[in-house]
């Protein structure tokens, strides 16, 4: 198995100490993942549904600062932001932008559902499953995406951004995003490669500011940056050097900066404003019936963790216990491990907000373990609010993965995330690649281990 693999990939994304598979830290599938054409199918056409979700949330916030919305909706995404990030986010430069690459987490459920309990913030991956691709294409595998996905969608999204057939792309990654700095080396030579954008992926001191421009060192010589990928998190500004110049050209127009600077867009409290009623009648006017019923089925109920007491005769919606509405999240104490199906998480603009930190598992917990979660989740509402999801679990899925100190190919019974990749450009967002995490069948939640099998997908009669 080894030997058809080739060394430099795990150089390229795992870094250079990296030489071969005993040294990788995830476990290594002899093929891409396989989903069905349906799936697939129901994968690209996604990609659209998302964009107007972002689009629709971005409209309705400025509409709540505006007051043609409930003043709630603005409340809620501004719990916890420093003046400084609120007064960034309403500026006119960012008003209409939008993340032009878009990564939801998605969960095949045992019902045959798809879930998505996450929007990715910040996306990271792109160098992972771009470089794992490109040797499973070389061995003779199809992925989703095809041979050069993720490298094509990256450029077509710069070019989009910029107005520029060739432009100049910035990775920019700080030091609490070091993990991402071998993938992302990876892909801006990729780009690089391709003739379709010169690029570099560079610490933020590495990035120089002129009156007119932004400018980086590239292979080619210093050139003056188009798109800048934000490869930094926005409540970690006051440790990311130069952030306030890199901000202020992408106030001035000096420079394209994606994800843009709007924490509000960051925050996972959006589904739950998705699910209240009080908004129906906004959401409906901005996405149409048929997505916003889509985009109900998509994204689990959730609810913000809201500590202040509801008038006598309300109720939060759709939570029951005991077929019971509930009116104090006290109530919830008393369920039984078989009937927490839900999860607690920070809602965003949190170090414990992304990946699986600061993710609570309801039926994982014991009954005191459970109150305070519930209890925690109150008290930090407004320095970071944390949200309460319906908990879905994933489908069985048996995998085959090489065992490196057996020096075999074993199969995994596991359960399966899928992480789709859209690139926007203009209206069209394009699906460019899906990476695959698998995990032991007895892990309650999903994401890369050790343990897990990670791999792109490809398609296939026989998939998922």
């Amino acid at each position: 198995m080894r030997e058809h693999l080739a060394p430099n990939l795990f150089r390229s994304v795992a870094g250079p100490d990296a030489g071969d598979t005993n040294a990788v830290a995830w476990r290594l599938s002899p093929e891409p993942f396989p989903l069905a054409p349906s799936t697939v199918a129901a994968l690209q056409s996604l990609g659209g549904d998302l964009l107007k979700l972002y689009r629709a949330a971005n409209r309705l916030y400025f509409m709540s600062v505006r007051g043609t919305a409930p003043d709630f909706v603005h409340q809620y995404l501004e719990f916890g932001k420093p003046e400084s990030i609120v007064r960034l986010q309403r500026q006119n430069r960012f008003k209409s932008e939008v993340p032009s690459l878009i990564r939801p987490d998605i969960i095949l459920t045992e019902g045959g559902a798809m879930i998505a309990s996450e929007l990715d913030s910040v996306p990271g991956g792109m160098g992972f499953v771009g470089a794992m691709g490109e040797t499973y294409c070389e061995l003779g595998f199809d992925q989703v995406g095809e041979f050069d996905g993720m490298v094509r969608g990256f450029a077509r999204m710069a070019q989009s951004l910029s107005g520029k057939e060739l432009p100049t792309i910035a990775i920019v990654i700080s030091a609490e995003s070091e993990d991402y700095r071998p993938e992302m080396t990876w892909l801006a030579g990729a780009l690089q490669r391709s003739g379709l954008a010169q690029a570099v992926a560079l610490a933020p001191d590495e990035v120089f500011f002129t009156e007119e421009a932004l400018v980086v060192d590239t292979p080619s010589g210093r050139r003056t940056v188009d798109v800048l990928y934000r490869n930094f998190e926005l409540f970690d500004l006051l440790n990311v050097p130069k952030a306030e110049l890199m901000l202020y050209a992408a106030r001035h127009k000096r420079v394209a900066m994606t994800p843009p600077p709007k924490s509000f867009l960051e925050e996972k409290l959006i589904f739950a404003l998705l699910h209240n009623g009080a908004l129906e009648s906004q959401w409906l006017a901005e996405l149409g019936a048929q997505t916003f019923d889509r985009l109900l089925k998509l994204f689990p109920q959730t609810w913000i963790l809201d500590p202040r007491p509801l008038p006598p005769q309300a109720v939060i919606a759709g939570l029951t216990v005991d077929r019971k509405s509930v009116r104090t999240w006290q109530q919830l104490y008393g369920l039984s491990k078989s009937e927490r199906q839900y999860v607690v998480k920070p809602s965003g603009f949190s170090p414990l907000a992304w990946g699986s930190r600061g993710v609570y598992v309801a039926n994982d917990l014991t009954k005191d373990e459970w109150m305070a979660v519930i209890d925690g989740g109150l008290h930090t509402f407004e320095k970071t609010p944390q949200i309460l999801q319906r908990y879905h679990k994933a489908r069985r899925v048996q995998v085959r993965y090489l065992d490196v100190a057996a020096n075999d190919v074993k199969e995994l019974d596991g359960r399966v995330r899928l992480c789709p990749y859209y690139f926007v450009a203009g209206d069209e967002a394009m699906l460019s690649g899906v990476l695959a995490t698998v995990v032991p069948a007895n892990k309650r939640l999903i994401h890369g281990m050790t343990d897990a099998i990670m791999a792109p997908c490809m398609e296939s009669p026989q998939g998922y």
